[in-house]
């Protein structure tokens, strides 16, 4: 069984503005998605939103044996990782296909094999 992680990278300033009926549109694109692993046989470990990237906290080393602590993201880009699905699947083939669905409905997704 192998590990994956779907990172689910959005511009935030543009979600946020969106209408309702868009973010019910994305909700349901979202339920479906829950329902294509299901039927895979894929098994969702765990799935969350983020906070928004404001509130992050950064930190990297400061050269000197310290660490550099600074409020927001680490990198300033306009999108931003704003959620994310854990999966373990024994059929990367059809996790792909599922995650192929997904991205079909609108998502912009990053489908990543967890190192072993």
């Amino acid at each position: 069984m192998s590990r994956y992680l779907i990172l689910l990278p959005a511009p935030e300033a543009e979600w946020a503005d969106l209408p309702p009926e868009e973010h019910e549109k994305g909700h349901a694109s979202h339920v479906q998605f829950h329902e294509d692993l299901s039927a895979g046989g894929h098994t969702l470990v765990t799935v969350s939103p983020l906070e928004p990237s404001a509130q992050a906290t950064s930190m990297r080393p400061d050269g000197s044996g310290a660490a550099l602590v600074t409020d927001g993201p680490f990198s300033e880009t306009a999108e931003q990782v704003v959620g994310f699905y854990l999966i373990d699947s024994e059929d990367e083939d059809g996790l792909r296909a599922a995650c192929k669905r997904f991205a079909a409905r609108g998502e912009h997704i990053e489908l990543r094999r967890l190192a072993e």
